[in-house]
This record gives C-alpha cells, structure tokens and sequence, in this order.
C-alpha cells in the first residue's frame, strides 16, 4: 500500500515561482516512476513532468524550460519546481506514483497564477 501526500500549492503572481513537494509513504523500493500532473476546470487531467527512480525526466512541451521535476530516493520524496509560472498553468496538480503495476494518486494541490 502506497499512500501520496502534495504540498506547496497556493497563489503565485505571474513569473513567480511555487515548489510542490509529494512525500510517498508505504513499502516503497524498487524500480517506480513519479510523476506530476495537472487539471483545469473544463480540461483532461495531462501529464506535466515524470522522473524514473533512475533519474530519468520526461516533460510536457509547455513547461519545457520552466519546470523541474526532481526525486530523493531517501526520503521517498518528488518535488515541482515551478519558475515564469503564466496565468494557464493554473490547476489542482496530482502527485502519481507507478510502483508494482498500480498507479496511486494524492489528492491535489491547488495553484493558482493570478494577478
């Protein structure tokens, strides 16, 4: 059982900065893949950036350059860094986890770029 746990949402002015944070508790070892994706109202759930337990990266073309994704593997813990944020990337943003063929969510946390 595997349980994931998002923080570091909030507001955040145009060209600021947010890093989300998701602490991964449970049995946790192996090979996994995390990941961070993002929902808007009206719009599917999308893929923003992913990282193997290898270190591995995989982006979405519109937060190529602006956001980092990074894993500490001691701590069972992924993080978002988030730089020129635009008033699109607003979203409840979802911390996911491929571990022992199962997917496993965290509830969402909201961002909010707004002026």
């Amino acid at each position: 059982q595997v349980q994931l746990v998002e923080s570091g949402g909030g507001l955040v002015q145009p060209g600021g900065s947010l890093r989300l944070s998701c602490a991964a508790s449970g049995s946790i070892f192996g090979g996994y893949i995390m990941g961070w994706y993002r929902q808007s109202p009206g719009k599917q759930r999308e893929l923003v950036a992913s990282i193997s337990s290898g270190g591995d990266t995989r982006y979405a073309d519109s937060v190529k350059d602006r956001f980092t994704i990074s894993i500490d593997n001691a701590k069972n813990m992924v993080y978002l860094r988030m730089n020129s944020l635009k008033p699109e990337d607003t979203a409840v943003y979802y911390c996911n986890i491929y571990i022992y063929y199962r997917d496993y969510w965290g509830l969402g946390t909201q961002v909010t770029v707004s002026s």
